[in-house]
Protein backbone atom coordinates (compact mmCIF):
# COMPACT_ATOMS: atom_id res chain seq x y z
CA UNK A 1 0.00 0.00 0.00
CA UNK A 2 1.47 3.30 -1.03
CA UNK A 3 1.85 6.07 1.51
CA UNK A 4 -0.46 9.04 1.16
CA UNK A 5 0.99 11.87 -0.80
CA UNK A 6 1.59 15.19 0.90
CA UNK A 7 1.46 18.51 -0.88
CA UNK A 8 4.87 20.08 -1.38
CA UNK A 9 5.62 22.77 1.16
CA UNK A 10 6.79 26.16 -0.06
CA UNK A 11 8.57 28.63 2.21
CA UNK A 12 8.49 32.36 1.64
CA UNK A 13 10.18 35.16 3.51
CA UNK A 14 7.65 37.23 5.40
CA UNK A 15 8.28 40.97 5.36
CA UNK A 16 6.73 43.38 7.84
CA UNK A 17 7.23 47.08 8.65
CA UNK A 18 9.41 47.89 11.65
CA UNK A 19 10.86 50.95 13.35
CA UNK A 20 14.37 52.06 14.28
CA UNK A 21 14.63 54.05 17.51
CA UNK A 22 16.93 56.78 16.20
CA UNK A 23 16.46 60.46 15.51
CA UNK A 24 16.18 61.77 11.98
CA UNK A 25 19.49 63.60 12.49
CA UNK A 26 21.33 60.27 12.16
CA UNK A 27 19.36 59.49 9.01
CA UNK A 28 20.16 62.85 7.43
CA UNK A 29 23.81 62.73 8.49
CA UNK A 30 24.53 59.32 7.00
CA UNK A 31 22.49 60.01 3.88
CA UNK A 32 24.54 63.17 3.34
CA UNK A 33 27.82 61.28 3.71
CA UNK A 34 26.69 58.50 1.36
CA UNK A 35 25.54 61.02 -1.23
CA UNK A 36 28.90 62.77 -1.06
CA UNK A 37 30.70 59.44 -1.53
CA UNK A 38 28.57 58.61 -4.58
CA UNK A 39 29.24 62.00 -6.13
CA UNK A 40 32.98 61.66 -5.49
CA UNK A 41 32.99 58.21 -7.11
CA UNK A 42 30.81 59.33 -10.01
CA UNK A 43 28.23 56.64 -9.30
CA UNK A 44 25.48 56.81 -11.93
CA UNK A 45 23.03 54.22 -10.60
CA UNK A 46 22.46 52.14 -7.49
CA UNK A 47 19.77 49.64 -6.63
CA UNK A 48 18.90 51.73 -3.57
CA UNK A 49 18.95 55.49 -3.18
CA UNK A 50 21.24 56.98 -0.53
CA UNK A 51 18.35 57.41 1.88
CA UNK A 52 17.30 53.77 1.57
CA UNK A 53 20.87 52.55 1.90
CA UNK A 54 21.23 54.61 5.05
CA UNK A 55 18.08 53.06 6.52
CA UNK A 56 19.39 49.59 5.70
CA UNK A 57 22.66 50.33 7.49
CA UNK A 58 20.94 51.72 10.58
CA UNK A 59 18.66 48.68 10.76
CA UNK A 60 21.77 46.49 10.78
CA UNK A 61 23.68 48.47 13.42
CA UNK A 62 20.82 49.46 15.69
CA UNK A 63 18.59 46.40 15.45
CA UNK A 64 21.17 43.75 14.60
CA UNK A 65 19.26 42.53 11.53
CA UNK A 66 21.17 39.96 9.49
CA UNK A 67 22.13 40.48 5.86
CA UNK A 68 19.50 37.96 4.80
CA UNK A 69 16.80 39.87 6.69
CA UNK A 70 17.95 43.17 5.23
CA UNK A 71 18.03 41.73 1.74
CA UNK A 72 14.44 40.49 2.06
CA UNK A 73 13.19 43.71 3.58
CA UNK A 74 14.80 46.05 1.05
CA UNK A 75 14.42 43.88 -2.04
CA UNK A 76 18.13 43.42 -2.78
CA UNK A 77 20.55 40.52 -2.79
CA UNK A 78 22.42 39.41 0.31
CA UNK A 79 25.74 40.37 -1.28
CA UNK A 80 24.40 43.82 -2.09
CA UNK A 81 23.21 44.29 1.51
CA UNK A 82 26.67 43.32 2.79
CA UNK A 83 28.38 45.69 0.36
CA UNK A 84 26.10 48.58 1.32
CA UNK A 85 26.74 48.04 5.03
CA UNK A 86 30.50 47.70 4.60
CA UNK A 87 30.66 50.90 2.55
CA UNK A 88 28.72 52.94 5.13
CA UNK A 89 30.65 51.48 8.08
CA UNK A 90 33.97 52.45 6.48
CA UNK A 91 32.71 56.01 5.89
CA UNK A 92 31.51 56.38 9.48
CA UNK A 93 34.61 54.81 11.01
CA UNK A 94 36.82 57.32 9.21
CA UNK A 95 34.85 60.15 10.86
CA UNK A 96 35.20 58.82 14.43
CA UNK A 97 37.19 61.05 16.81
CA UNK A 98 40.76 60.04 17.55
CA UNK A 99 42.08 59.65 21.08
CA UNK A 100 43.85 63.01 20.77
CA UNK A 101 40.59 64.71 19.81
CA UNK A 102 38.71 62.99 22.63
CA UNK A 103 41.32 64.02 25.23
CA UNK A 104 41.24 67.58 23.93
CA UNK A 105 37.46 67.63 24.37
CA UNK A 106 37.83 66.15 27.85
CA UNK A 107 40.44 68.69 28.95
CA UNK A 108 37.70 71.16 29.84
CA UNK A 109 35.96 68.69 32.15
CA UNK A 110 36.66 68.04 35.82
CA UNK A 111 37.64 64.42 35.16
CA UNK A 112 36.90 61.43 32.98
CA UNK A 113 36.09 57.81 33.75
CA UNK A 114 37.95 54.95 32.08
CA UNK A 115 36.74 51.36 31.90
CA UNK A 116 36.78 48.36 29.62
CA UNK A 117 33.92 46.32 28.24
CA UNK A 118 33.72 42.97 26.50
CA UNK A 119 31.80 42.76 23.23
CA UNK A 120 30.70 39.12 22.87
CA UNK A 121 31.64 37.39 19.62
CA UNK A 122 30.73 34.12 17.94
CA UNK A 123 33.83 31.98 18.44
CA UNK A 124 34.61 28.40 19.45
CA UNK A 125 36.48 27.34 22.58
CA UNK A 126 39.71 26.79 20.63
CA UNK A 127 40.06 30.52 19.94
CA UNK A 128 41.99 31.23 23.13
CA UNK A 129 43.15 34.78 22.30
CA UNK A 130 39.51 35.91 22.28
CA UNK A 131 38.49 34.20 25.53
CA UNK A 132 38.14 36.52 28.52
CA UNK A 133 39.00 34.79 31.78
CA UNK A 134 37.15 37.48 33.71
CA UNK A 135 33.87 37.13 31.83
CA UNK A 136 34.23 33.43 30.94
CA UNK A 137 33.23 34.05 27.33
CA UNK A 138 34.71 34.98 23.97
CA UNK A 139 34.77 38.61 23.00
CA UNK A 140 36.71 41.75 22.12
CA UNK A 141 38.07 44.23 24.67
CA UNK A 142 37.04 47.84 24.06
CA UNK A 143 38.17 50.71 26.29
CA UNK A 144 35.62 53.45 26.96
CA UNK A 145 36.11 57.02 28.16
CA UNK A 146 33.12 58.82 29.69
CA UNK A 147 32.62 62.33 31.05
CA UNK A 148 31.52 63.12 34.67
CA UNK A 149 27.87 62.71 33.63
CA UNK A 150 28.45 59.24 32.18
CA UNK A 151 28.24 60.37 28.55
CA UNK A 152 30.30 58.43 26.04
CA UNK A 153 33.28 60.42 24.75
CA UNK A 154 35.43 57.82 23.04
CA UNK A 155 35.71 54.10 22.37
CA UNK A 156 38.97 52.39 21.50
CA UNK A 157 39.83 49.95 18.73
CA UNK A 158 38.96 46.37 19.68
CA UNK A 159 41.55 43.96 21.07
CA UNK A 160 41.15 40.22 21.80
CA UNK A 161 39.17 39.51 24.95
CA UNK A 162 42.14 37.91 26.71
CA UNK A 163 43.88 41.30 26.89
CA UNK A 164 43.63 42.86 30.37
CA UNK A 165 42.25 46.37 30.76
CA UNK A 166 45.51 47.97 31.88
CA UNK A 167 47.41 46.40 28.99
CA UNK A 168 44.74 47.58 26.56
CA UNK A 169 44.92 51.12 27.97
CA UNK A 170 48.68 51.15 27.56
CA UNK A 171 48.48 49.67 24.08
CA UNK A 172 46.15 52.45 22.94
CA UNK A 173 48.22 55.13 24.69
CA UNK A 174 45.28 56.24 26.82
CA UNK A 175 47.21 56.68 30.07
CA UNK A 176 49.94 58.78 28.47
CA UNK A 177 47.45 60.92 26.54
CA UNK A 178 45.43 61.73 29.67
CA UNK A 179 48.58 62.47 31.68
CA UNK A 180 49.96 64.70 28.93
CA UNK A 181 46.76 66.76 28.92
CA UNK A 182 46.54 66.81 32.72
CA UNK A 183 43.09 65.19 32.71
CA UNK A 184 42.18 63.40 35.95
CA UNK A 185 40.89 59.89 35.37
CA UNK A 186 38.93 57.53 37.61
CA UNK A 187 39.24 53.80 37.02
CA UNK A 188 38.72 50.48 38.81
CA UNK A 189 41.29 48.12 40.34
CA UNK A 190 41.98 46.59 36.94
CA UNK A 191 44.14 49.65 36.21
CA UNK A 192 46.25 49.33 39.34
CA UNK A 193 49.79 50.55 38.64
CA UNK A 194 48.79 52.61 35.62
CA UNK A 195 50.30 55.79 37.04
CA UNK A 196 49.87 59.18 35.44
CA UNK A 197 46.57 60.84 36.33
CA UNK A 198 44.69 57.55 36.77
CA UNK A 199 43.11 57.15 40.21
CA UNK A 200 42.18 53.68 41.45
CA UNK A 201 40.63 52.45 44.72
CA UNK A 202 42.73 51.30 47.64
CA UNK A 203 43.88 47.72 47.18
CA UNK A 204 42.90 45.03 49.65
CA UNK A 205 39.98 43.16 51.12
CA UNK A 206 37.23 45.30 52.61
CA UNK A 207 37.75 44.03 56.16
CA UNK A 208 41.48 44.80 56.04
CA UNK A 209 41.07 48.43 54.98
CA UNK A 210 41.09 51.35 57.42
CA UNK A 211 37.80 53.27 57.85
CA UNK A 212 39.18 56.20 55.87
CA UNK A 213 40.19 53.92 53.01
CA UNK A 214 36.75 52.34 52.99
CA UNK A 215 35.13 55.76 52.75
CA UNK A 216 37.41 56.70 49.83
CA UNK A 217 36.60 53.44 48.03
CA UNK A 218 32.86 54.01 48.49
CA UNK A 219 33.09 57.52 47.03
CA UNK A 220 35.28 56.23 44.22
CA UNK A 221 32.77 53.49 43.36
CA UNK A 222 29.89 56.00 43.18
CA UNK A 223 31.80 58.14 40.69
CA UNK A 224 33.03 55.20 38.66
CA UNK A 225 29.54 53.68 38.41
CA UNK A 226 28.58 56.46 36.00
CA UNK A 227 30.66 54.82 33.27
CA UNK A 228 28.02 52.08 33.10
CA UNK A 229 25.79 54.61 31.32
CA UNK A 230 28.41 54.94 28.58
CA UNK A 231 28.65 51.14 28.34
CA UNK A 232 24.88 50.89 28.05
CA UNK A 233 24.87 53.59 25.38
CA UNK A 234 27.30 51.56 23.30
CA UNK A 235 25.27 48.38 23.68
CA UNK A 236 21.92 49.97 22.84
CA UNK A 237 23.18 49.30 19.33
CA UNK A 238 22.06 45.67 19.35
CA UNK A 239 24.72 44.51 16.94
CA UNK A 240 27.25 45.13 19.73
CA UNK A 241 25.54 42.56 21.97
CA UNK A 242 26.61 39.58 19.83
CA UNK A 243 29.02 40.13 16.96
CA UNK A 244 29.05 37.40 14.33
CA UNK A 245 31.43 39.00 11.85
CA UNK A 246 35.17 38.72 11.30
CA UNK A 247 37.16 40.09 14.24
CA UNK A 248 39.05 42.31 11.79
CA UNK A 249 35.82 44.26 11.16
CA UNK A 250 34.85 44.89 14.79
CA UNK A 251 37.00 48.01 15.24
CA UNK A 252 35.32 49.63 12.24
CA UNK A 253 31.89 48.74 13.61
CA UNK A 254 32.71 50.23 17.02
CA UNK A 255 34.03 53.42 15.44
CA UNK A 256 30.97 53.67 13.19
CA UNK A 257 28.62 53.33 16.16
CA UNK A 258 30.65 55.95 18.06
CA UNK A 259 30.31 58.39 15.15
CA UNK A 260 26.55 57.89 14.93
CA UNK A 261 26.10 58.24 18.69
CA UNK A 262 28.04 61.49 18.87
CA UNK A 263 26.17 62.81 15.84
CA UNK A 264 22.77 62.00 17.34
CA UNK A 265 23.65 63.42 20.77
CA UNK A 266 24.98 66.74 19.47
Amino acid sequence: MSSPSHPARSFRTLVYPAGVDLSTSALRFLARELTARRLAQGTRWRRLAAGRQELLVLAHLRCGNTYAQLAAGFGVGTTTAYRYVAEAVDILAALAPTLTEAVRAASGKAFVILDGTLLPIDRIAADRPFCSGKHKKHGMNVQVIADPAGRLLWASPALPGSVHDIKAARTHGIIGALAGAGVECWADKGYRGAGGTVRVPYWGRWETLFPGQRAVNCSHAKVRALVEQAMATLKTWRLMRKLRCSTSRITSLVQAVLTLHLTCSN
